[in-house]
């Protein structure tokens, strides 16, 4: 008798926040398979990962697992044979006021848990060993997962996926924020778990960097299944019609003196010193964890240098932390975490999320003017956010999320813009409205700093380049622009 199925969906319909998210899908998901799903933001794909997951429930439909050779409906019977590995869960971590090291982490997967609450045995201690290996994650173990760059927690919550020896991983825009290298190693590790004989679901506007697997291809638009992708919608980003135009002005707008910066015992950034003068657009690279976030932070104020170093902005009149928000764009994961949780109490809109940056906060929105929202409303319509500005920010895919965190980085049209892997999550054709808007705004004063792990991601026009190593510069100088191109990774 054949193996029924890992998952069946058949005219399944998805409601939530009011919305209907998913309407009449119809999907057979077979033990081993590959599976790569592509669409728009806003199409789907993430809410359909959810599905599977058994994270939301259809209202109309039936949904049917056959994991452990055991046809059930119940989703909750179904949990620890699959594992969802996307950015909400590593939300979940980076928003808890305790330690969690990376260890705690893995371990709490093996028992299907969020958090780990009792003591391993050798059983879980071995499966840690072999995971860590396999996701590179031995040096990190003892790691507060807070702590961690962005393509290290990407790291970690792949192996807390893999603990329990999951049936069926679904992945979320997963080779976002990890650079080059990284993709390779995991490319190469999700190689071996799927000849294990696990089932891969991929969700990604970024095809070309799925790993080599004999995927099954699905398009996911407008909440439904539309037929097999054709592979046209890569993941390459169209830049400006032209190169970014030299922003006026003179003088130093950021120095950084000896500055460093310490997160759980670990030095996460420097000794560096660095200069940022008006005139220069940088491009910042580095391998995941070299401290690239952690040096955007420290220019925006969320981090602080340590003593006997110094960040200096003397592009500011007094250096306060209001000024600075209404004068800094910043783009990257830990922002959309805070803005995705705003609202204090209360329904916390796309329109709010722009236009928080109008009044220099996070998390609320105070009194603006009546000309303020209608910054806000026209912004949101030259990038197609109209249908999202009403919608509560819980509600929204990590793509939609993120195009509404370009607009708030630009509504307030900022002296320093800061994109730290920020159009990470953006298909291509929000991707290309976005940057439409960078020349105007360049002659207007705005400054790019642009962290990237792609050459699609690098700008023309930028004028500068940073490369970390171990928190460290090892390259601080001008970009050539009459040289042959370099690999990123080897620049």
């Amino acid at each position: 008798m054949p193996a029924p199925p890992l998952l069946d969906l058949q005219d399944v319909t998805v409601i939530a926040g009011g919305r209907e998210l998913l309407s009449g899908v119809t999907l057979t998901l077979e033990g081993g398979e590959a599976l790569r799903l592509s669409g728009p933001n806003g199409g789907g794909k993430t809410t359909l990962l959810r599905l599977l997951a058994g994270e939301v429930a259809p209202v109309s439909g039936t949904r049917t697992y056959g994991l452990g050779g055991e046809i059930t409906r119940s989703a909750v019977r179904a949990r620890r044979r699959l594992h969802l590995v996307g950015p909400d869960a590593e939300a979940f971590y980076l928003t808890r006021d305790w330690a969690q090291t990376v260890a705690d982490v893995l371990l709490a997967g093996y028992e299907g848990d969020l958090l780990r609450h009792w003591d391993p045995g050798e059983a879980a201690r071995a499966r840690l060993s072999e995971v860590a290996a396999l996701c590179g994650l031995e040096a990190l173990l003892e790691r507060d997962v807070r702590t961690l760059s962005h393509g290290q927690r990407r790291r970690t919550m792949l192996g807390r996926a893999l603990m329990p020896r999951p049936e069926l991983l679904l992945l979320d825009e997963f080779t976002d924020g990890l650079s080059g290298a990284a993709r390779e190693d995991l490319g190469a590790a999700l190689r071996a778990v799927h000849a294990g004989g696990t089932a891969v679901v991929l969700a990604t506007h970024r095809p070309e960097e799925a790993p080599d697997l004999p995927w099954r291809t699905a398009e996911v638009r407008g909440g439904r299944i539309v037929g097999p992708a054709d592979g046209a919608a890569g993941g390459a980003t169209a830049g400006p019609s032209s190169p970014l135009p030299r922003p006026p002005g003179t003088g130093t707008l950021v120095a950084l003196e000896r500055a460093e910066v310490w997160r759980n015992g670990r030095r996460a950034l420097g000794p560096l010193s660095w200069r940022w003068e008006a005139g220069q657009h940088w491009l910042v690279t580095g391998e995941n964890g070299s401290g690239k976030s952690t040096l955007t932070r420290l220019i925006a104020g969320e981090l602080h240098p340590a003593l006997g170093g110094h960040v200096m902005r003397p592009y500011l009149g007094r250096d306060l932390l209001e000024t600075r928000r209404r004068t800094v764009g910043l783009v990257g994961a830990e922002v959309g975490i805070r803005q995705r949780a705003g609202g204090q109490g209360r329904a916390w809109t796309g329109r709010d999320v722009i236009g928080s940056a109008l009044g220099g906060t996070e998390g609320f929105a105070p009194e603006l003017s009546a000309a303020q929202w209608s910054a806000v409303d026209a912004l949101a319509a030259r990038l197609d956010l109209g249908g999202l500005l009403a919608r509560d920010a819980e509600t929204l895919s990590q793509g939609q999320l993120r195009r509404l965190l370009l607009a708030r980085a630009v509504v307030h049209r900022p002296r320093l813009l800061l994109l730290d892997e920020g159009l990470d999550f953006v298909d291509a054709a929000s991707r290309a409205r976005f940057l439409e808007l960078l020349p105007d705004l360049v002659r207007g004063g705005t400054h790019l700093l642009v962290v990237a792990h792609r050459d699609t991601d690098v700008l023309p026009g930028l004028t500068h380049h940073l490369h970390l190593e171990g928190g460290r510069a090892t390259r601080s100088g001008p970009l050539l622009p009459d040289s042959a191109p370099v690999p990123l990774s080897c620049r």
